[in-house]
């Protein structure tokens, strides 16, 4: 996890170490300010001037989730600075927030509430919701983090924008498949609920090329999943 220290200041600054340190922006383009301001805005409050320490221990921009642990951690610094409460049972509105920066809950649900989540924007409601997925017990993850840093937006512009019926479908029935294999316990399935045709075939081609060799290799040495992570 990532450790996040912020105090009032005189000044405006961002001292960062651990991963990525020399990676990371020291203004506030910078997630966890980003994240800060949403709270505040939130609180209907002006923010303060701050000086931000960051101590990063999630590799960055390596499709772990650093950029949404720099949201969720900003918005909850900002929340107590603010002193502001927000209304989470039945309205989520820490997830609302969150998502609005990221544009997703894939990552920042997580980041919230642990574990794997599933998240949806539910139409009747308006809002974001997520929901915990049991994981079974005695999973060990083994980690390929490569040695440079992929780029959400470089890696969304190979995904097409639009896909064969016949592989929506496919997608579709993995992740049903994915899902309940995770319900179940039966780990066993989940090699076929990792299978992906939207995704991971056009991200390891133009970016990944370590991607395919690894999953078989891993397959080969008896893992009983492999999949993309970001």
């Amino acid at each position: 996890w990532n450790e996040l220290t912020v105090e009032r200041a005189d000044k405006f600054s961002i001292t960062v170490e651990g991963e990525g340190a020399d990676e990371i922006p020291l203004d506030d383009s910078n997630l966890v300010v980003v994240g800060l301001r949403a709270a505040f805005r939130a609180a209907g409050k002006p923010v303060p001037t701050l000086r931000y320490h960051l101590k990063q221990k999630i590799p960055h921009g390596r499709g772990l989730g650093s950029s949404s642990a720099a949201i969720v951690a900003g918005i909850l610094a900002g929340l107590v600075i603010a002193g502001h409460k927000l209304d989470v049972q039945g309205h989520e509105e820490l997830l609302q927030i969150a998502t609005e920066i990221e544009g997703h809950p894939d990552n920042v649900a997580p980041a919230m509430y642990g574990g794997v989540q599933v998240g949806v924007y539910d139409e009747q409601q308006r809002r974001w919701s997520s929901e915990r997925v049991p994981l079974p017990h005695g999973l060990v993850f083994v980690m390929f983090i490569p040695d440079f840093v992929g780029k959400t937006s470089e890696l969304r512009k190979v995904v097409p924008q639009q896909v064969d019926l016949k592989d929506a479908v496919f997608n579709m029935g993995r992740l049903a498949w994915l899902i309940m294999a995770l319900h179940t316990g039966k780990v066993e399935n989940l090699r076929v609920g990792f299978e992906d045709r939207l995704h991971q075939p056009q991200r390891g081609a133009a970016v990944y090329k370590h991607l395919y060799p690894l999953m078989k290799a891993s397959y080969e040495a008896g893992a009983v999943g492999a999949y993309l992570s970001g």
